[in-house]
């Protein structure tokens, strides 16, 4: 039971039920909200209401847009003969922050995972194979996790995909550099070794 007022205790409520925030975290949030000026607060307030509004999904490729296109879908600039297929926006934007990449992108917005009852019909892989079907793409990137969920989503993708004359690859793995081989794991050693390259 809390000793809060009613709405303190139901904001405080409200921001532990957010990813990564405990019952003390969203306490201090609720707190701090409360000690900083109001016009503070409230845009806080507005901009959350306003992703919820005004935020959706691109009509091509999943990523959030406030528009019918994304700013990448909707970039002329962009190299449309490769597309990179990612989890999560969040994927993406970790992607677009390099500057190596150029192309357009495909989210699936989730990876199939049969033990949390994710199945491929949840996923946007049927608007993916229309994409790729329709489109004049070279090569499609698997930029899944590298986790027994993403591999296998790509895995997946890959047979989906494999009626099409297009060159299926998937991201690097492996030792990064400046790092140590007596440190690596298993896994990152043996990635390494299969992705291996020409000097």
């Amino acid at each position: 039971m809390s000793g809060h007022a009613g709405a303190v205790s139901q904001l405080v409520d409200r921001l532990s039920q957010l990813p990564g925030i405990g019952r003390k975290s969203a306490e201090r949030l609720a707190f701090h909200l409360l000690r900083v000026r109001e016009d503070e607060a409230l845009a806080l307030a507005d901009a959350i209401r306003r992703v919820r509004t005004d935020v959706r999904y691109c009509a091509d490729c999943y990523n959030l847009s406030e528009k019918e296109l994304c700013q990448i879908c909707a970039d002329p600039k962009r190299d449309r003969t490769r597309l990179c297929v990612v989890e999560q926006p969040r994927d993406l934007l970790s992607l677009e922050a390099s500057g190596a990449y150029k192309g357009l992108y495909h989210v699936l917005l989730g990876r199939i995972a049969p033990l949390d009852g994710v199945t491929p019909d949840q996923l946007t892989i049927d608007s993916l194979v229309d994409r790729v079907r329709t489109g004049n793409f070279s090569e499609i990137i698997m930029a899944t996790n590298p986790t027994v969920e993403g591999d296998g989503t790509s895995l997946y993708l890959s047979n989906q995909l494999g009626e099409f004359p297009v060159e299926i690859t998937r991201l690097a793995r492996g030792i990064t550099a400046g790092s140590v081989l007596e440190y690596a794991n298993r896994e990152i050693i043996a990635d390494a070794l299969t992705g291996r390259q020409k000097l």
